[in-house]
């Protein structure tokens, strides 16, 4: 049986503030490549923020090139800035000086990294936000949130956590935004944001969502990243077609944000689209869907490629 249609202005209404919520979003990729960059380029606004994943064991020779290369391009690169990664404060200060100078990097996305061990003296994203050395060259960093919990942190120490790197980042001057971790489902960020905003913490959140993708390759980033992820809650979030095709957009995910933000009644938020399907997939749906053009459906909708 075919679902109840909505009635036009109804309808016209749901796609304005699935648009209007999909403007401003951002990518994140890990090690582009050209192709990558010059589909970006093509796909997306000029100054689109393309945030780009700190690679265990890879030289930061290339962290560099990619931040260049997007810059280049047109678009605005944010690093991550793996801060275990680095043995001393002076090997931090010489990365984000080649950072700003080769690439005029503006904004980082600072997070601890993946090493079980800190290579030297950051044991975490705060002590690097506190040792003042960031707010020398750089005016705002992302800071990472959590709305599904972590894998070995518990939900209080997250809380705790955030609200210290707010403190240290204000005391050196840096403005700030919260870059979550991509979920499944919408109503742990809907819970997490209006706990944030209960809490009085203001700040434009990215809410991360993983692209278009395979179903196979999204299960395998979810276990991955720790996200928790079944193929039940796979199947609940996706269309009945989406399913049987084996693959997986945030179309449900992204109108319920939007429809709930209603009247911005979740403050300033914004897509993080993890490029999972690839950069130039991710970047051209993202694209459509913030220029409205979708079809709705069921839960979510359908974007129109151009």
């Amino acid at each position: 049986m075919l679902a109840p249609r909505e009635p036009a202005d109804a309808a016209s209404q749901t796609v304005a503030a699935i648009a209007d919520f999909a403007r401003g979003f951002s990518l994140e990729a890990t090690r582009p490549t050209a192709d990558d960059v010059a589909a970006l380029k093509l796909a997306v606004p000029p100054g689109t923020r393309i945030y780009l994943s700190a690679v265990p064991a890879r030289p930061q020779d290339e962290l560099v090139e990619a931040a260049a290369r997007m810059r280049a391009a047109g678009l605005e690169p944010v690093p991550h800035l793996a801060v275990r990664n680095f043995a001393s404060a002076d090997a931090l200060s010489r990365l984000l000086d080649r950072l700003v100078g080769e690439a005029g990097v503006r904004r980082l996305l600072v997070i601890a990294g993946d090493r079980d061990e800190p290579a030297g003296p950051f044991h975490g994203a705060l002590e690097a936000i506190d040792s003042g050395l960031i707010s020398r060259q750089i005016v705002e960093i992302g800071i990472s949130g959590y709305p599904d919990g972590h894998p070995r942190i518990p939900d209080h120490e997250l809380m705790r956590l955030l609200s210290a790197k707010l403190e240290a980042a204000e005391q050196t001057g840096l403005a700030v935004h919260i870059v979550t971790q991509f979920c499944l489902d919408a109503a742990p960020i809907l819970a997490w944001l209006a706990r944030l905003r209960d809490l009085g913490i203001d700040l434009p959140v990215r809410v991360g969502l993983a692209g278009p993708t395979s179903l196979a390759t999204l299960m395998r980033y979810a276990r991955r990243c720790g996200v928790r992820a079944t193929a039940l809650g796979l199947a609940r979030n996706a269309g009945l077609a989406k399913r049987l095709l084996g693959s997986s957009a945030p179309d449900s995910f992204v109108r319920a944000l939007a429809e709930a933000n209603a009247g911005g009644r979740l403050g300033e938020i914004a897509p993080h689209l993890f490029s999972f399907g690839g950069a130039g997939a991710t970047a051209r749906w993202a694209a459509s869907v913030a220029a409205g053009r979708i079809t709705l459906d069921r839960d979510g909708f359908g974007a129109e490629a151009r």
